[in-house]
């Protein structure tokens, strides 16, 4: 039986030294994970049983099992590339067919899905008009490289400090013009339903005549583009959009609004835009302190349209777009796959493999939730080949295979003497 058990060692090292040398050929694929042979024996049955003097009839491959250990994450500065840190599967559509891949090498195709580099198209959960992620069933990732839509300014938050040793203006009425008129000024940029951007303009004038509960109050003034607003009809003076009273310790107390301090205004506009535009100014923020004017705060919720220019990804796997006019906004999340048991997984080539009775059903969600891991963005996953062992194991691969080379030259000796036998 030498030759057969002779024959299956050489058959069993000539497989091993194809899973080495796939490894070694691999070193350098993103996302590949390297693979081990595992032998087993043979035994011949018998209708009695093994006996005691059973040497066996040689060994076979039982499995080539593929290690999904980590590999090592690389930098490469694209920030469409993506790097799994952690256990999962990125889940790609090819025309229907679901597959699953660690090669994280993406880039967007003419029509602005995210795909590798055979054109799979990376799955995901898709965002809202308002950027809110929806978590349903899992569909291609397809990038907006639409303008980002204007959002006209319907809220202004202005935190001030006005001196509570500041005097009455010594001039009336107020006049934007005449800084005799008022104490102190600021303005904030605003926009309209087009995107077109307005300047909006605060003055302070402390009032001689405070009402209660206020113990000192400050009319307020607004111009847009130089406008008084409200409009003013000759001969008629500019009005305050509204009074903010302080009581003794500096604190707000007016208007009393809910929360306090808030004054709707309405801006006329004639360029086009939707008008009139109702903005919510509030100066719940505000104080008067014995100390000088100062702006504390002053943001409003507006902004112009923008172009897509570049894109950042969350280890959530959430894909933000950033745009020309300093905005961001949700597009979509990545979704990753896993299973109960990955070396279950068939191998499909490209860099991607295919589920299987074996492995389970894929088991989908999003980055850093449950057992999947993060997304590292702007980077990728090396091969987890060890180059060291692998040569190791080739030279040991080597000589078992040499050896079983030497059985059969043996028992060919052996059968030789027997022949020549008179």
């Amino acid at each position: 039986m030498a030759f057969q058990q002779g024959l299956s060692g050489l058959d069993a090292s000539a497989s091993q030294l194809n899973t080495i040398g796939n490894n070694i050929a691999n070193a350098s694929t993103v996302g590949f994970k390297s693979s081990n042979t595992q032998f087993s024996d043979i035994i011949a049955s018998a209708f009695n049983g093994a006996g005691s003097t059973s040497s066996g009839i040689g060994t076979q491959v039982s499995r080539i099992s593929q290690s999904f250990t980590q590999g090592n994450i690389q930098s490469t500065g694209n920030s469409l590339d993506m790097a799994i840190n952690g256990q999962g599967f990125f889940r790609m559509n090819n025309n229907g067919n679901i597959t699953f891949t660690r090669n994280g090498q993406f880039q967007l195709d003419k029509n602005g899905y995210l795909v590798d580099a055979a054109g799979n198209q990376v799955t995901g959960y898709l965002a809202a008009s308002n950027g809110t992620i929806v978590a349903a069933t899992p569909t291609p990732i397809q990038i907006p490289t639409a303008n980002l839509a204007p959002t006209p300014t319907n809220q202004a938050t202005v935190g001030v400090n006005l001196d509570s040793s500041a005097t009455v203006p010594s001039t009336t009425p107020f006049n934007p013009n005449d800084p005799t008129t008022f104490n102190n000024s600021t303005s904030v940029t605003v926009y309209d339903s087009l995107g077109n951007s307005h300047i909006a303009s605060l003055y302070f004038a402390l009032n001689a005549t405070p009402t209660a509960p206020a113990t000192a109050s400050w009319n307020t003034y607004l111009t847009v583009d130089g406008t008084s607003v409200p409009a003013v009809v000759p001969p008629a003076s500019p009005t305050p959009i509204g009074t903010l009273g302080f009581n003794a310790s500096g604190t707000l107390v007016s208007p009393t609004t809910t929360p306090p301090g808030q004054i709707a205004v309405s801006l006329p506009l004639t360029n086009g835009a939707t008008t009139p535009q109702a903005i919510t100014m509030s100066f719940g923020n505000s104080t008067q302190y014995g100390s000088p004017f100062g702006v504390n705060q002053l943001v409003q919720n507006g902004y112009t349209s923008g172009q897509l220019s570049g894109f950042t990804t969350s280890a959530t796997g959430i894909i933000q777009g950033n745009y020309s006019n300093g905005q961001s906004k949700n597009l979509g999340q990545i979704a990753l796959a896993n299973f109960a048991d990955p070396q279950g997984l068939q191998s499909l080539g490209n860099n991607q493999w295919g589920e299987s009775f074996n492995s389970g059903a894929a088991l989908i969600g999003a980055p850093s939730s449950g057992n999947l891991g993060a997304i590292q963005s702007g980077a990728v996953e090396g091969s987890n080949v060890n180059l060291t062992s692998e040569l190791v194991n080739m030279i040991t691969a080597q000589r078992n295979y040499q050896a079983n080379a030497q059985t059969i030259k043996t028992e060919d000796q052996i059968t030789q003497t027997l022949i020549n036998l008179r």
